[in-house]
């Protein structure tokens, strides 16, 4: 599966309906056949995967030991309020109550492309994570990326 690209703002109508941006449902030509799932993310935010993708995790959480207590615990909190969506005639999703709740979204929000999922962040919230930005980025990319090994380089 190609990796989505783009970072949009939205708004949701009274109803909780966001029209599903062009730029992203042209990145993924099967999802008014094969629809959408919704869910909580690790942080105060949803995660929207496409549906391939869900199934693909669907099965690697099939794999895992549900005799152990630790393992039932992440499944069950992992998938507390997962939802599938479809896309109406005018091309919106309807997001479900509480799942707005859980991340506190309003009306404004930001739908970020992270790899193979979409991450949906009440604006403000999306926001504030960058206000005091400066050089945490360049530390935190030297973190996480300054052991990696190129191919080759072995």
């Amino acid at each position: 599966m190609a990796h989505f690209l783009g970072e949009c703002e939205c708004k949701l109508d009274t109803k909780g309906r966001m029209v599903l941006p062009a730029s992203l449902k042209k990145q993924m030509p099967e999802v008014e056949r094969e629809g959408l799932v919704i869910n909580r993310g690790l942080e105060s935010h949803l995660v929207i995967y496409p549906r391939k993708e869900w199934d693909r995790i669907m099965d690697e959480l099939s794999k895992l030991n549900t005799f152990e207590k630790k393992t039932r615990e992440f499944v069950r909190k992992f998938m507390r309020g997962a939802t599938e969506l479809s896309l109406d005639s005018a091309n919106r999703v309807l997001i479900p109550k509480a799942l707005l709740e859980y991340a506190n979204i309003d009306a404004e929000v930001v739908l970020a492309s992270q790899f193979n999922k979409i991450e949906l962040w009440a604006k403000d919230v999306y926001d504030a994570q960058w206000d005091d930005e400066g050089d945490d980025f360049a530390a935190l990319a030297e973190e996480v990326m300054g052991n990696l090994k190129r191919r080759g380089d072995e």
